[in-house]
């Protein structure tokens, strides 16, 4: 249907060319010497409109696929970004249109005919990117939304259980968060962008077989979470094209929708605090609910390698937190008793630092 539509505007068009400039054509090369009937204006139409649509089949599919790109990547936008990106287009217009009226009775050919085609192109892009990149900022121009933003912050409508959470590639993958979904210590719609959807079949899809694992591995737990838990999956089809990296991605889209963002990723977790998004790092969970450990206890832990320091050894407590043992090279593969030093607590996990026993003995 849309070539249809195409097609019809290229005969149209080369009706119009044909009619107005055949006759033209013909009058500049010797009328005398065609035939009378070439000169007939709607003959003209004719002929330009059965060249333009002869050209229509080298020219439109290309025509037709531009566009349905061009409308996909409409459609897959916000609709804030649509509304004001357009309006500023229009503003861009409207300026432009005004500015050539003046410029349309200037007698210079440049600047009444060239001039106001520019003038019209440059406001008009000019206008879209201050429309879109804008948006934020222009809709709390509106009293509306500026009064509801100020009801939310009074009265704490949007509570961290109504907030939408927005999920990651590296926590799906991660696997874990459906078992937190699972055991209901996660509330509100899991949101799941769908520029997250096509990394992770990209991920899938690698040659690597570690990468391919993964990626399935991610796959299988978003089936899970959809058809096994009752919690509600958001596909956000939405997509933030002047935007390259995912995570950039995930930032953007958490402010657009008020929501957190979930992830193990650390590097994700600082970008997020920098931005003033709120943030759910799961491997914070972990080590909140693992047990406390405080300077001075006692444990035995078994040293199993060489640590970075000299003479550190290094061994790991069940649920994977890593311990650092001063003096504990010479004890590579020994169980031994050792003393709690300090802990290091951060979002990338814990590291505990201690030290044998028999040397606090020996001090």
């Amino acid at each position: 249907m849309l070539k249809r539509i195409v097609q019809l505007f290229f005969i149209l068009a080369g009706a119009t060319l044909g009619f107005i400039f055949i006759p033209e054509f013909i009058t500049l090369l010797d009328y005398s010497s065609f035939p009378e009937w070439l000169g007939n204006p709607y003959v003209g139409g004719l002929i330009g409109a059965v060249i333009l649509f002869l050209s229509t089949f080298w020219f439109a599919d290309y025509i037709v696929n531009g566009m349905r790109v061009l409308e996909e990547m409409i459609v897959k936008a916000p609709v804030t970004d649509v509304l004001f990106g357009t309006l500023g287009l229009v503003f861009g217009l409207l300026v432009a249109f005004l500015i050539g009226i003046p410029l349309n009775s200037v007698d210079f050919p440049v600047i009444s005919s060239v001039l106001p085609i520019f003038i019209t192109f440059f406001l008009g892009y000019f206008g879209f990117q201050v429309g879109f990149k804008k948006r934020d900022e222009l809709m709390n121009l509106f009293p509306a939304s500026r009064v509801a933003a100020k009801k939310r912050e009074e009265t704490g409508q949007i509570s961290n259980q109504s907030k939408v959470k927005i999920l990651d590639t590296s926590v799906i993958i991660d696997g874990r968060i459906a078992d937190v979904c699972q055991t209901g210590f996660l509330e509100g719609t899991l949101v799941i962008p769908e520029f997250v959807l096509e990394e992770l079949q990209h991920i899938a899809d690698s040659s690597d077989v570690l990468k391919r694992n993964r990626g399935r591995r991610g796959l299988d737990i978003l089936n899970r979470i959809q058809k096994e838990l009752a919690v509600e999956v958001e596909i956000y089809e939405g997509d933030f094209e002047d935007i390259q990296e995912v995570d950039s991605k995930l930032v953007k889209l958490a402010k657009v929708r008020q929501g957190m963002v979930v992830t193990n990723d650390f590097n994700l977790n600082k970008v997020c605090d920098l931005q003033g998004v709120e943030v759910l790092n799961i491997n914070d969970l972990a080590n909140a609910v693992k047990p406390v450990v405080l300077p001075g206890e006692e444990m035995n832990v078994q040293v199993i390698k060489d640590g970075k320091e000299q003479n550190q050894g290094v061994a790991y407590l069940d649920d994977g937190t890593m311990i650092v043992v001063e003096g504990g090279r010479d004890y590579i593969g020994e169980t031994i008793e050792v003393v709690v030093t300090s802990v290091l607590q951060t979002s990338a996990g814990r590291m505990i630092f201690a030290k044998p026993k028999l040397m606090e003995k020996a001090l």
